[in-house]
């Protein structure tokens, strides 16, 4: 070793490395303030031989039918079921209670637009107006659940 390369790290002034015997305490260290005291530990981590955790997708968890993936999927269907109910309850009570109207209000039949009476206009033209209406609505609120749904499954 020349004078002006630097010992590797560890290596004392002669570019020796320690001897196995070297990170061994010696027999009368420990005294505090003595230079033989000071000995070197290695710490390492308890789990380094441990396993490994794996990182499961949604999707997998899925395809495995865990109880987890049963927990998404009961999900999804969950708000679907939600979504198909609620459109369900306003078409049944628009155009269900129509019948009790002209029931309960028997001069609707005596109303005409254009030649037509005001029962028919309702029972067709507004009828599928709001049947197309809420197919659409429907329609486009489960397409939005499954994005959801599929944004969580790819963790966006």
């Amino acid at each position: 070793m020349t004078s002006s390369e630097a010992p590797e790290p560890g290596a004392d002034a002669r570019g020796r490395m320690p001897s196995a015997e070297a990170g061994r305490p010696r027999a009368g260290a420990g005294v505090a303030g003595d230079p033989r005291s000071r000995t070197r530990v290695r710490v390492t981590s308890p789990r380094t031989s441990a396993a490994r955790t794996r990182s499961v997708s949604i999707a997998s968890e899925i395809d495995e039918q865990t109880r987890l993936g049963e927990v998404y999927i009961t999900s999804l269907m969950r708000s679907q079921l939600r979504l198909a109910l609620t459109v369900l309850v306003i078409l049944a009570s628009t155009l269900g209670l129509l019948p009790l109207a002209f029931r309960a209000v028997p001069a609707i039949a005596d109303i005409d637009l254009l030649g037509v009476p005001l029962p028919w206009v309702l029972l067709t033209v507004v009828a599928f107006v709001e049947i197309i209406g809420l197919g659409w609505f429907y329609v486009r609120q489960s397409e939005r659940n499954e994005d959801d749904f599929s944004d969580l499954l790819e963790g966006r």
